[in-house]
């Protein structure tokens, strides 16, 4: 028993230095004392280098300390960590992570078609929503350098609709997305989710992730994957009225919902704890769902937004953004575009044939 609880103690240590790297105002006193961080942070995060790349990534990552410790000495609602992107340029981390261009695709397929809004009718909202309580939301997954949030977006969503209606939360593919619909989505330089959406209703649903697990890159729709497997159906999908976060609350209220941010500010880079307030503008860029909102003991409202980025980024894989600001579109634009996935029905799960397959893909 005592060497079990040893090794329990152990492990638990561990855990700890896996989810948080710490350093102090000391440590920033010298170059000696920076480089001596970046060896431990390298060597907590496993990540090697040459000689030459070395040198040039260690300027990247004390700017970056001084930036961490700089906001974090500020009296702002959230804090900053040195997490696995310390030794990236705000623009290398936007293209490889925040890449999904959703403005772009927006510009070259026009504006959002008009739908309707079922959630208009909903009245008395409670005061705080989170569906993972609820038990509508998968674990935090991770995209990996691929631009491909769009699709783990979609996903989000159509994991909440589907076990809000069947009370099953199966684990859906975001693969699937990725590989086979194409035009006008392009895999891992970036889509929408509505096209999404689109895609999921017309081919007759979404396989799982255990049966067409995700790879981080591009590949060739897999077809075989598709056949007699169990597929997620919806009926289609809604847009929430743009520039409207009260319509937007009315809609979480019901389920969760896919929205774009912009991600690209050093201080989401490294977001760490807290109700997000930091710079941002609302050039959509990172594919993201909201799954609750709720109000902080000081009266600070906020939307909960799980991402896509691992659990170690943000409070274990989501961020706190501040609700109720004086810009229409939200902060970070996260009212612009927001839009859901519609399922009537509990029983609309089920197996595609081959010869669907043949068709549809």
């Amino acid at each position: 028993m005592r060497k079990f609880i040893l090794v329990a103690l152990f492990l638990a240590l561990v855990i700890g230095l896996t989810e948080s790297f710490e350093f102090q105002e000391k440590d920033l006193a010298s170059e000696e004392s920076l480089w001596d961080i970046y060896e431990r942070w390298r060597s907590h995060h496993t990540i090697s280098h040459d000689l030459r790349e070395k040198e040039k990534r260690f300027n990247v990552f004390k700017e970056n300390v001084k930036h961490v410790h700089k906001v974090n000495q500020m009296s702002k609602p959230y804090k900053l960590k040195l997490n696995k992107y310390a030794d990236m340029t705000n623009h290398e981390f936007v293209r490889s992570y925040a890449g999904s261009k959703v403005s772009h695709y927006r510009s070259l397929h026009g504006s959002r078609r008009e739908t309707a809004f079922t959630h208009e009718s909903t009245d008395n909202l409670p005061p705080n929503v989170d569906w993972r309580k609820n038990g509508a939301v998968t674990g935090v997954k991770d995209q990996g350098k691929c631009g491909s949030c769009w699709a783990f977006s979609t996903v989000v969503a159509v994991e909440g609709i589907n076990q809000i209606k069947t009370k099953a939360l199966v684990s859906l593919s975001e693969q699937e997305l990725v590989d086979c619909n194409r035009d006008p989505n392009e895999g891992c330089d970036g889509g929408l989710m509505e096209k999404a959406f689109d895609f999921i209703k017309k081919n007759g649903g979404i396989t799982t992730e255990q049966n067409y697990p995700y790879r981080a890159g591009d590949g060739p729709c897999d077809s075989t994957k598709m056949t007699n497997a169990p597929l997620v159906q919806i009926d289609g999908y809604e847009n929430v009225p743009k520039n409207n976060e009260n319509a937007l609350m009315k809609a979480v209220a019901n389920q969760p919902v896919s929205v774009a941010i912009d991600a690209g500010g050093r201080d989401f880079q490294f977001y760490s704890e807290g109700v997000f307030n930091g710079n941002c503008g609302t050039e959509l860029n990172h594919g993201v769902a909201v799954v609750g909102y709720g109000t902080t003991l000081d009266g600070t409202k906020y939307w909960t937004v799980k991402n896509s980025w691992g659990e170690e980024w943000g409070e274990k894989g989501y961020i706190r953004i501040q609700r109720g600001v004086d810009a229409e579109e939200g902060l970070c634009g996260i009212a612009k575009d927001p839009s859901y996935p519609m399922k009537s029905s509990p029983s609309n799960t089920k197996r595609r044939s081959s010869s669907s397959v043949k068709d549809e893909l």
